[in-house]
């Protein structure tokens, strides 16, 4: 755990009491702060009681005697309307932070120069950072990975010059954190997303672009989307940070870029190293995840000793194991891979899925759609062998499917787990795959993804004893 020392004998407000929010506590209090937690569900104050922290009603305190309201990065900020709890600290000119401002402000008191990579984005935070911290491992290092991935930033420990520590931070967490200042800093791409929380996507770039603006260091950039090339030319134009550009469209001159699968690195528009092939890496598939390695070898070497890296960089990212339901590698029975992708709850999403893979696709999908369904998809249709329909969305899928793509209405996940291995095994096709990528959330059949993903996996090992016999 880090003590957060720098609000010693004074008193902070605490927002939002779940996991994050009940860390910040402990940390406060353990650099020696006062602290007075609240939270608007009775069952959060409950759980705060109970793990012994000081409940204060926050709506009849006297906030002169605050020195700053940390809120949880779920609570509004700014839209749809600032939370009640920010607007009280802002009419008593009470700062609001979260608690990735806390952990800056601690390694700025006690350990300036202790490296920090964060990573920020619309698509690929989560593959990207735990890459980052796989390679880093695997080069025997120390290293503390949290923030929006795993624990929260609090739990970690401590900065220090010997330890790395890697941070996915969402725009929640960075609009709560003004001094944010890693070593490497991280911005993959930028689309449309959370509108409701940051009202325009001009807002949400600018939350998104001030993290790379602050690095001590360097700026990886994504320059795929319009919004991060603009940022990444108005950063090297300022001259600082300096601004490491990665790419899968486009060969760039400072920077990684893969058209075919293969990293390729340039400085000054001239070819460095050796490439890096990433063919055959099967938690790497597709370009979405040639941008996350691109991402993640510029960021390891752009460390203050990354050149020490690079020569265990090809072997480390073979090893990476992945993350659990993102194209995750479940099990294979026969020429039949099965592969669990069950965070991809919209379409956006399961394009990646579908686009990582040239066919014979025995496609699992459905529950509560998103707006737009999965019309976006329609060019990958020739890839699919059958679909399998679960959940809310089986009329509206099967609607937009039509005559393009045989489907089946499952119904549910089980059924459709077993008529898709049914058939993908009877067709015997090399290179088969059950790709449960459902484009919908779970809520109609399951508390979340996770749980959804982990049924999955739990039918496809039930499948595999059956065949086995043991």
């Amino acid at each position: 755990m880090i003590r957060v020392s720098t609000f010693k004998d004074r008193t902070v407000a605490v927002f939002g009491l779940g996991a994050s929010g009940l860390a910040t506590v402990r940390a406060l209090e353990a650099g020696g702060a006062r602290v007075a937690a609240w939270d608007d569900s009775e069952a959060g104050r409950k759980q705060a009681a109970d793990a012994g922290a000081t409940l204060v009603d926050l709506a009849s305190a006297d906030w002169s005697e605050f020195a700053a309201l940390v809120l949880a990065p779920g609570v509004p900020l700014t839209h749809p309307e600032p939370h009640w709890t920010v607007l009280k600290a802002q009419a008593a000119g009470v700062e609001v932070i979260g608690d990735v401002e806390l952990f800056f402000r601690e390694r700025a008191a006690t350990c300036p120069n202790a490296p920090v990579i964060a990573i920020t984005g619309t698509n690929g935070k989560s593959t990207t950072t735990a890459l980052i911290a796989h390679i880093l491992r695997d080069l025997g290092n120390d290293v503390q990975m949290g923030g929006n991935i795993g624990r929260a930033v609090l739990t970690l420990e401590p900065p220090a010059e010997s330890r790395i520590h890697v941070l996915e931070l969402s725009s929640f967490q960075i609009d709560l954190a003004p001094s944010a200042a890693p070593t490497v800093a991280v911005l993959l791409n930028i689309t449309p997303d959370h509108i409701d929380r940051h009202g325009t996507v001009e807002h949400y770039r600018d939350v998104k672009r001030r993290l790379v603006e602050n690095a001590q260091g360097t700026a990886v950039v994504g320059v795929d989307d319009h919004w991060c090339a603009d940022i990444a030319e108005d950063l090297a134009a300022r001259g600082r940070p300096k601004v490491r550009r990665i790419s899968v469209r486009e060969p760039v001159a400072d920077g990684i870029y893969s058209l075919d699968g293969t990293l390729h690195e340039r400085t000054h528009g001239h070819e460095q190293e050796t490439p890096i092939g990433l063919d055959g890496i099967a938690t790497l598939r597709g370009s979405h995840n040639w941008q996350n390695a691109a991402a993640a070898v510029a960021a390891v070497t752009a460390l203050p000793n990354g050149s020490t890296y690079r020569v265990g960089l090809a072997s480390a990212l073979r090893s990476f194991p992945g993350l659990a339901h993102r194209l995750e590698i479940v099990n294979r029975i026969g020429s039949v891979e099965f592969v669990n992708d069950s965070k991809a709850t919209n379409a956006d999403s399961t394009e990646k899925a579908l686009a990582s893979f040239p066919g014979n696709i025995y496609w699992i999908l459905g529950g509560k759609p998103k707006a737009g369904g999965i019309t976006t998809l329609t060019p990958y249709f020739s890839r699919i062998a059958k679909a399998y329909l679960i959940g809310e969305a089986t009329e509206e899928f099967a609607a937009t499917l039509g005559t393009s793509v045989p489907f089946e209405r499952c119904g549910t996940l089980d059924v459709a787990v077993r008529r898709a291995a049914g058939e993908a095994l009877d067709a015997g096709n090399a290179n088969s795959v059950v790709l449960l990528s459902p484009a919908c959330a779970s809520y109609d059949q399951f508390k979340n993804f996770e749980v959804r993903g982990d049924a999955f996996k739990r039918l496809v090992a039930d499948l595999v004893f059956e065949r086995s016999g043991t």
